[in-house]
């Protein structure tokens, strides 16, 4: 099962081990490191989008905190209405929320995922 939701990811993400300009949805993982809580890590990913592109609708096993780095990203939290942010601002998404995330602007978007997520389990599972 694990393993078919870690190809579902790499589809539905674009997954990618290096940048690659023609690639729509990057995500470059930084930082994964065990943490003070019992069961729980903390993990640190890049996500670069290209102009228009969508990363559908998914949730996490624990709390995310996005940082856009560049461009405008508009998010949409399952029971609450479209967010969009600009480079320097940042949103926290709860554990298990269902969200997806939007390059509403111009040019490439990027943002700095930071997750404090139960170990062991997939870090982005996709909305069914």
């Amino acid at each position: 099962m694990k393993i078919i939701q870690a190809m579902a990811l790499a589809l539905a993400l674009g997954a990618a081990t290096a940048a690659h300009a023609e690639q729509p949805l990057q995500r470059t993982d930084l930082v994964s490191s065990d943490i003070d809580v019992p069961g729980h890590e903390a993990v640190q990913v890049r996500v670069d989008f290209a102009p228009g592109v969508l990363a559908p609708k998914h949730s996490h096993p624990g709390e995310e905190i996005a940082f856009v780095l560049d461009g405008t990203l508009e998010y949409q939290l399952e029971g609450s209405g479209p967010v969009t942010l600009k480079a320097g601002q940042s949103l926290f998404i709860p554990s298990g929320v269902v969200h997806s995330a939007k390059n509403v602007g111009n040019g490439k978007a990027s943002e700095l995922a930071t997750y404090i997520v139960r170990k062991g389990e997939p870090l982005v599972v996709p909305a069914k």
